[in-house]
């Protein structure tokens, strides 16, 4: 039986609540407390889910010693205080991506996680699914050869067109490469091992609430290995997700919420992977920060601060090529 982990959940809207779900699967896990700025809200979702303690103070929250970890699934541009408050209390913290604003925010709380000797992780679920686990498998035994080529796209039509959401409101860090292009940029990275881009072209186009709704980048790395990226807020794309290799390739389909994975051996054979996917996934994420707190690590392994910077500054160049910044920057 594996030592019980308590969490805190801050937020209460539709990303924290697919978390929750998934954290009720997840071996060893209890989750402990809610924290919202509504008092209302906190109460409605600790009903909701049976969550037995409830917060409308963030401070107060981080003064409970029961605590383990700290799940951070409010907007992103409250993402970089949020977590350095809980750094500076002890507490360790799995935040929703993407992390924050851009690469200098960042640098803080990586920065501020070290100094205080806590674990600090992104939360980006679809690295821990069963069908992507299989994919990095399938990587590390060369089974499509030298990788050469990686396209994945995450786009969907944002409807209804609430000028007011936080997909499309700009001080709260809105916009289709941060909160989708991120996933699409996480993949190349993870297939590449976290390499940083030699070269970045990009395509951003901005909408009526001046945050970019359509963003591609071509992106060359060492070696000749390339990636074509593409995200969405106003059509819909299909996401799935290609990896080219010198024998083969990989296809996950729908790869943000991956099923299954696939490789293709040129004119030969194919192979189909169809894990076990318990709950809504989201709980793999979950087990992995905890086995990582069991076993005393700062950080994991499959997804460590140094990527996690390395995908955030190159939003930052991609943003840059278009003077794109946000109201806080």
């Amino acid at each position: 039986m594996k030592k019980t982990i308590n969490w805190a959940v801050v937020g209460t809207g539709g990303i924290t609540n697919k978390f929750i779900t998934g954290l009720f699967a997840a071996e060893g896990a209890k989750p402990l407390a809610v924290v919202s700025r509504s008092k209302a809200s906190a109460e409605s979702f600790a009903d909701k889910y049976g969550v037995p303690k409830k917060y409308d103070s963030y401070d107060d929250m981080l003064g409970d010693s029961s605590v383990d970890v700290i799940y951070i699934g409010t907007p992103h541009s409250t993402h970089r205080e949020l977590a350095i408050k809980a750094f500076k209390a002890k507490k360790s913290v799995l935040c929703e991506k993407p992390l924050c604003i851009n690469a200098a925010e960042l640098r803080e709380m990586i920065d501020s996680a070290r100094e205080n000797k806590v674990f600090f992780m992104e939360a980006m679920w679809t690295r821990y699914v069963p069908p992507v686990r299989k994919v990095r498998e399938w990587l590390a035994q060369d089974l499509i050869g030298e990788v050469k080529f990686v396209q994945a796209n995450f786009g969907f039509n944002f409807q209804p067109r609430n000028p007011e959401s936080r997909l499309l409101k700009a001080e709260l860090g809105g916009g289709a490469l941060l909160d989708a292009g991120v996933y699409p940029l996480s993949m190349a990275s993870m297939v590449y091992g976290g390499r940083k881009p030699e070269h970045i072209g990009s395509v951003l186009q901005t909408g009526d609430t001046n945050v970019d709704e359509i963003t591609s980048a071509v992106i060359s790395y060492e070696k000749n290995k390339a990636a074509s990226l593409s995200t969405s807020l106003c059509v819909s794309l299909q996401n799935d997700a290609w990896i080219y290799g010198s024998q083969g390739y990989i296809h996950i389909p729908n790869f943000v919420f991956a099923h299954s994975a696939e490789y293709i051996f040129y004119g030969r054979e194919t192979y189909r992977f169809e894990g076990d996917f318990i709950s809504n996934g989201y709980n793999y994420q979950a087990e992995e920060v905890m086995d990582c707190l069991r076993e005393g690590r700062l950080e994991s392994s499959v997804m460590t601060l140094d990527e996690s910077l390395t995908i955030m500054e190159t939003m930052d160049a991609i943003r840059k090529q278009w003077n794109f910044k946000y109201p806080m920057e």
